[in-house]
């Protein structure tokens, strides 16, 4: 989960309703006025791990648009059980015309995956720009596995409060601070009918994703990333286990015109281990590219590590 946690002093949030692919209810929290900004989380995640970025966005005259993808947090879970990389990617395509302007999109891992294939396969041209958050075609299986390992763990029994489920986070995030199961991590969880706290997500999320063991998953993504026309920004962790160093450098060959930033002492949650660069890092892109439509030529990159 790439948790940006609550800012000291929360903005006012305006709750928008949109209609995914399938007509089912997105929710949304929006702060701000201005060019829009999509926010789209990872698998597991919820709109609340944006706040700290959207604030900074409204701050700097953005609009912030954080959504619960489907199946996940206050958005309504697929009858179906549809959660491949094309529902997601639909959805987004869905949002977005609904939009006045076409937005900025920022996704994190499953996020980042679901506009890559919007924007470089389905529909070019359908964002202002692209970020993606520590998410390339290339992601390492073991980095794959250990995120599955901790999502899957608890899908039966749940947790008994919030506590415990901090203290499966604080296992599966060692080189964090442990945070109590506190109010904020309350809005990851759903109580069900037998009293148990689960994640609040359809586990058919994860039960019903298969693995790409033809790699033809990775192949399209490369296409798709080859033909990004777009202001694109890639930040990744400097410590990520899902995206190492070498699948950055895969990715800007593919996409050479891209912006590139490494955030050193961060992981796969890279809004979460350093909220304050990760922002930093995203708005100062945004708001370069605020005044531009498209990239018509390929740009020189720029690598821009963060200490």
């Amino acid at each position: 989960m790439q948790d940006g946690s609550e800012p000291t002093t929360a903005p006012v949030k305006r709750r928008q309703l949109f209609a995914g692919a399938h007509g089912q209810a997105i929710v949304a929290d929006v702060v701000g006025r201005g060019s829009p900004v999509l926010l789209a989380h990872g698998g597991g995640q919820t709109r609340a791990a944006w706040a700290r970025t959207a604030t900074a966005l409204m701050q700097a005259g953005l609009e912030a648009i954080a959504i619960d993808m489907r199946g996940h947090g206050e958005s309504e879970w697929s009858p179906s059980g549809a959660y491949a990389f094309d529902d997601f990617a639909a959805d987004l395509l869905a949002i977005t015309e609904q939009l006045p302007e076409k937005p900025a999109l920022v996704g994190a891992s499953l996020g980042g995956l679901a506009g890559l294939i919007a924007e470089g396969e389905l529909r070019p041209g359908i964002f202002a720009s692209l970020t993606l958050v520590d998410i390339t075609p290339h992601i390492d299986a073991g980095g794959v596995a250990h995120i599955k390992g901790f999502m899957g763990a608890h899908l039966a029994e749940g947790f008994a409060s919030p506590d415990e489920a901090a203290d499966a986070i604080a296992a599966y995030l060692p080189h964090r601070e442990r945070r109590e199961g506190s109010a904020t991590l309350s809005r990851y969880l759903r109580k069900c009918e037998d009293g148990r706290l689960r994640w609040h997500w359809d586990p058919r999320f994860i039960t019903s994703v298969t693995p790409d063991e033809t790699g033809q998953t990775t192949a399209r993504l490369n296409e798709a990333a080859r033909h990004l026309r777009l202001p694109v920004h890639l930040i990744r962790g400097g410590s990520s286990n899902l995206v190492s160093e070498s699948a950055a450098q895969q990715f800007l060959q593919l996409a050479p015109h891209a912006v590139y930033t490494d955030v050193a002492g961060a992981g796969h949650m890279v809004a979460g281990d350093r909220n304050d660069a990760f922002t930093e890092a995203v708005v100062t892109f945004i708001r370069g590219q605020d005044a531009a439509d498209e990239v018509e030529t390929p740009a020189i990159q720029a690598e821009r590590p963060l200490a």
